[in-house]
């Protein structure tokens, strides 16, 4: 047996999640501090940071608004990306409705 097998079971692995959230929760949140200037760029980038299509980068982020831990985590970016999500789906029920908002 080698003398450094005893002491790789004693160690404790590496956390997966960190506030309760998974280090993949958590670099979705460090991308949504960022500001896009360009249509299309931050899609790219979803793309080619995540691998994901960008509906299902956007399922995984409305998800993770959703928990009390993303809260805990960044408060201001989730209150933040909340209030915007919010504000896109009144005016959608608007204009099924047809009313006009500014």
């Amino acid at each position: 047996m080698d003398a450094a097998e005893p002491m790789a079971e004693d160690q404790p692995s590496r956390p997966d999640t960190v506030a309760g959230l998974t280090e993949r929760e958590l670099d979705i949140l460090a991308f949504e501090r960022q500001w896009w200037r360009h249509a299309g760029a931050k899609e790219n980038a979803v793309r080619e940071r995540f691998g994901l299509s960008s509906t299902r980068y956007y399922q995984l982020l409305n998800a993770l608004l959703a928990k009390p831990e993303a809260v805990a985590a960044d408060p201001m970016l989730v209150k933040r990306l909340r209030k915007s999500r919010a504000a896109r789906q009144r005016k959608r029920g608007a204009r099924r409705l047809g009313i006009e908002l500014s």
